[in-house]
């Protein structure tokens, strides 16, 4: 099978790399081995909160020309700005409806419910202007018993912290009673799926609107709207009190949602996903790949002009850890890395961690390199990168999708 680009990696950088080239009229095929990382998506996209020196960032645009020159938003340069909007706008159009603005800091509450910078919010979710929204309020907090994945107790007291009032308020319906037979069954997108019953959400709103007299906020935890958005609709209608989302633990109801949208708006504009199959060998002629084989085409090349590398890091294998080196294992990239295990890594896990930064080498334009010359036609894209610390930067969707952009630009 012959396409004009073939993506590794099903994650929001492989999806946003795939939705941008097709537009532009390329075939492209994307190969995903699974879950991705949008999974553990607490329904927000970050772009850059804190520099590499501890700076909190209130200007994302303004602040990238602080970075260091490996930065992958430092090679994107001066597109910077025009990718951030860019991005904006093909979540909007792929029907991840999302609002926030890479020039003004945002805020997000996340699953233990503290708040944390951001960039762009789901819609449907709570975007906030400042980090204390709850302060003087009264919050009436709904909790499902045997929830595994929201823990009330960390929400409650760090929203209490911010000088709010909190009630918590139990959740009973025999439909969720049902999935209690089963504690495993007892996760948010199991609950999700039983909220897509339009009896079982109209059970839950005559709970709500017997128990929200006084409250000036109702908090609930995000285990609705698994396939769109209508059943947080019909909630923030017919409640009058403002409503918030708390994001639980993983798996996300949003971030399931999302990358199921972004897939379907891949296929809708002609593109081919390849779901549970894992590229296990390549063909190069030098430095320019050919093609590659997949677990479930072993024997059946798949051919290519260009290929992207969006396999992500460590957690998705797109990095491999030896006890004296790090490894790309599909082309066998040349990888940024410190010498000797010890300074991969901090003790106290709450620590900025070096390892982060780790990733593949690439030139100006996200060609990967070997033996320090740059292929001439394979690309890396999102957090296999590196030069960058996701988690400390607060950057992780921004290098996702603005890396994916520029790289598409370069293909087209």
């Amino acid at each position: 099978m012959k396409f004009d680009t073939i993506i590794i990696g099903g994650g929001l950088a492989g999806l946003t790399c795939g939705i941008q080239l097709q537009k532009s009229g390329k075939k492209c095929l994307i190969v995903s081995s699974g879950q991705s990382a949008l999974h553990f998506s607490s329904g927000a996209f970050d772009l850059l909160t804190t520099l590499n020196d501890g700076t909190e960032v209130e200007n994302a645009v303004e602040a990238v020309s602080k970075l260091d020159s490996n930065h992958p938003y430092s090679i994107i340069g001066s597109k910077f700005a025009h990718y951030a909007e860019e991005a904006k706008n093909l979540l909007n159009e792929s029907g991840v409806a999302v609002v926030g603005s890479a020039d003004k800091r945002a805020y997000k509450i996340t699953p233990m419910g503290t708040m944390k910078p951001t960039w762009l919010s789901l819609a449907d979710f709570s975007h906030f202007d400042n980090p204390t929204p709850f302060k003087g309020k009264k919050v009436a907090l709904f909790s499902i018993a045997g929830f595994l994945d929201f823990n009330t107790k960390f929400v409650v007291d760090n929203i209490e912290a911010t000088g709010a009032t909190v009630k918590i308020i139990n959740i009973c319906l025999p439909e969720i009673e049902r999935l209690r037979t089963s504690p495993t069954e007892m996760r948010s997108s199991n609950i999700a799926k039983v909220f897509q019953n339009e009896n079982t959400l109209n059970a839950l709103l005559s709970t709500l609107k017997c128990n929200t007299n006084g409250f000036d906020v109702v908090a609930l935890p995000a285990v609705f709207g698994l396939f769109g958005p209508e059943p947080v609709k019909v909630i923030k209608e017919q409640i009058g009190t403002p409503v918030c989302l708390i994001p639980t633990m993983p798996p996300s109801v949003p971030g399931v949602r999302a990358q199921r949208q972004l897939r379907s708006a891949f296929e809708r504009l002609g593109g081919t996903y390849m779901l549970g199959d894992t590229v296990v060998s390549t063909k190069v002629d030098g430095l320019k790949a050919k093609s590659l084989y997949t677990v479930n085409h072993v024997e059946e090349p798949l051919e290519a002009d260009n290929f992207v590398l969006a396999a992500g890091s460590f957690f998705s294998n797109g990095l491999h850890a030896t006890p004296y080196a790090i490894e790309e294992p599909i082309f066998g990239a040349d990888v940024n890395f410190l010498e000797g295990r010890a300074n991969w890594f901090d003790q106290n896990v709450f620590n900025k961690q070096n390892y982060m930064t780790f990733g593949v080498d690439v030139d100006s334009t996200f060609h990967i390199k070997k033996n320090g010359k740059s292929f001439e036609n394979v690309y890396a894209i999102g957090s296999i990168l590196s030069g960058f610390n996701p988690i400390y930067e607060g950057c992780g969707g921004g290098v996702s999708m603005l890396t994916a952009l520029c790289v598409a630009d370069n293909i087209k």
